[in-house]
């Protein structure tokens, strides 16, 4: 689907939306909702930076590190990715206490599912580095340059162009994963849905609201990979054509 089209049916979500915001069926739910996403957004923008910064690192130590770091970044993505996020986050909740370390229900939810998707990131990141063509890294040896200077200058900037789709679909599926933090006390939309449906029963409307705005926050995201994924293709092209 084309920018335009997303962006049409964000504006469409947006609308009906704020339509539902002024009727009396649906009014009194917005509120409380919109609290809840906010936290919601909160979440999984704190924890798109974390799940970044890991790939990256993990993705890096497993290829070029020293054997114990290169053994520690696998260690890594093999247990995020061969176990239950929601697992992982009970265990950061409920486990750690008994080792003497106390994190609150918003750390858990950045740290835990952030590290989750970090660890799917960095096969993301391992992928696109490797699929530079080798005379790139041969270009950079006849320049001079160190490994670092070559990563840096030449093979990332090519690979960040590569990793921006998985990491478009990695950056939504966080988002949806945050509905699991509601089972660590955490007052997200999910959870204030819930509670708005335990309390009133009004199933229809209630989660008709919510489905709305998970469409928003994932088109948000969506659009903005894409215009980021243009714009780096230019830049490069700019650059080779240089």
């Amino acid at each position: 689907m084309g920018l335009y089209s997303l962006s049409a049916m964000l504006l469409a979500a947006v609308v009906a939306i704020a339509i539902m915001a002024v009727s009396e069926t649906f009014a009194i739910f917005v509120p409380g909702l919109l609290q809840g996403a906010w936290l919601t957004l909160q979440i999984a923008l704190l924890g798109c930076v974390l799940a970044v910064t890991m790939a990256v690192l993990a993705a890096l130590a497993r290829l070029y590190g020293p054997l114990p770091l290169r053994w520690l970044a696998n260690t890594y993505v093999e247990v995020f990715r061969g176990t239950s996020a929601l697992v992982q986050l009970f265990w950061l909740f409920f486990v750690l206490p008994h080792f003497g370390l106390t994190l609150e229900p918003f750390t858990v939810a950045v740290v835990g599912l952030g590290l989750n998707v970090g660890a799917y990131g960095a096969e993301v990141v391992r992928g696109a580095i490797l699929g530079i063509v080798p005379g790139q890294w041969e270009a950079t040896v006849a320049l001079n340059m160190t490994r670092w200077q070559a990563l840096r200058r030449v093979i990332l900037p090519q690979a960040f162009v590569a990793m921006i789709p998985p990491w478009g679909n990695l950056f939504i599926e966080l988002l949806k994963s945050t509905a699991l933090v509601s089972l660590i006390t955490l007052g997200d939309l999910a959870f204030r849905a819930q509670q708005m449906n335990q309390t009133t029963m009004k199933t229809i409307p209630i989660f008709t609201l919510v489905l709305l705005m998970y469409l928003v926050m994932s088109l948000a995201i969506t659009i903005c990979m894409r215009l980021l994924e243009r714009r780096a293709t230019r830049g490069l092209a700019r650059g080779r054509s240089a």
